[in-house]
């Protein structure tokens, strides 16, 4: 196991873990061989399909590497919800010509066979999403040479990772595109996310931990910040959904600076959990009406959002994009490495220059 975050690369940028379609093994691969972190996504993913990702990204590169595992969720949601909301949708499957996918799918991800795979056959970095788990499974992980992740939202969940036996946390601020990574899902909370700069002070202040910085990032002067703030490295997503290796639907990367995709909202219109995506016409009208029922309504969407991207529309896609979707530069993901590095050094430079002014 790597002893400090910092082994696992040579300059402090890691590639969000996109699930859904955007990470992928060339993305990640070029990613760590220039200097970052690279990440695949097991989220929506079977077992073998994340074990042959694994496998082809260790024909690509040597360099290290990290997997992201999504939490099994409780089953909570009121089906009477999930069959209304079905309902409304069905326009949206007659125009699209698909049925509606079963919201009985599965609850777990295929947790259990894919912790058994990434135990018998290690890779560098395992992160958790939607949760944290227990401690035996740290202790399996440290056990196998594995440096682990949790995402957090807060500092009580920083807490409870380290408390667990995590190597770091990944703290995401609410202005990170894609699922908000809390561990308890309640609409009371909705919207009520912390803002990056407080969330990783605040994250700093309660545990001890390295600290991986998400939400919004776009340029290496905000990485710099984070990492002023005390933060060992800064996460970036929607920066990365648009680089040429970056396996997002074209309909997608073009939408990130579309000037018809002008802001960014939390819905549970998608997936039945928070999420932040370009405002289009799928979100405006079914948002309001989606109910608390992750992963039911993720699967019951699933076929309606595939047709979408076939088609070429992406006013029925789940667009995830972080607040900062403007400021994408498309270009090949090696090169956006070696531009945010060298951008994050400048910003660091000027900041130790003007502390001794």
């Amino acid at each position: 196991m790597s002893s400090t975050l910092t082994d696992l690369f040579r300059c402090p940028i890691v590639q969000a873990p996109m699930a859904g379609g955007a990470s992928c093994p060339p993305l990640a691969a070029t990613v760590s061989d220039a200097g970052g972190l690279g990440f695949l996504a097991a989220g929506y993913k079977t077992a073998d399909g994340m074990y042959e990702e694994i496998k082809h990204l260790r024909g690509l590169t040597g360099a290290p590497f990290g997997v992201n595992v999504f939490m099994p969720q409780t089953r909570h949601a009121d089906r009477a919800a999930v069959d209304l909301y079905r309902s409304q949708l069905t326009g949206e499957a007659n125009w699209y010509d698909t049925p509606l996918g079963d919201p009985e799918t599965g609850w777990d991800d295929g947790y259990e066979a894919k912790l058994a795979i990434l135990l018998d056959d290690p890779v560098p970095v395992v992160s958790f999403t939607f949760g944290c788990p227990p401690r035996m499974v740290f202790d399996r992980f440290h056990r196998a040479g594995t440096y682990t992740i949790v995402t957090v939202t807060t500092a009580e969940e920083a807490r409870a990772a380290q408390w667990a036996g995590a190597d770091a946390v990944c703290a995401q601020g609410i202005e990170a595109g894609g699922h908000q990574g809390t561990h308890k899902d309640d609409p009371a909370t909705d919207g009520a996310g912390i803002g990056l700069l407080s969330l990783v002070v605040q994250v700093k202040d309660a545990v001890t931990l390295p600290i991986v910085a998400a939400g919004g990032l776009m340029r290496g002067s905000q990485a710099a910040a984070v990492l002023a703030l005390g933060a060992e490295a800064a996460q970036f997503g929607t920066a990365f959904l648009v680089t040429d290796e970056s396996a997002a639907p074209e309909p997608h990367k073009q939408a990130m600076t579309n000037p018809l995709f002008a802001r960014t909202e939390l819905t549970r219109a998608f997936s039945g959990r928070p999420a932040r995506g370009l405002v289009n016409r799928f979100m405006r009208e079914h948002g309001p009406y989606a109910p608390q029922a992750y992963p039911e309504v993720h699967h019951l969407t699933s076929p309606l959002r595939k047709a979408a991207a076939k088609a070429g529309d992406p006013q029925a896609m789940a667009l995830w994009a972080g607040q900062g979707h403007r400021m994408a530069r498309a270009m090949p993901a090696g090169r956006l490495v070696e531009v945010l590095a060298a951008e994050t050094e400048a910003a660091r430079a000027a900041m130790s220059l003007g502390s001794t002014a």
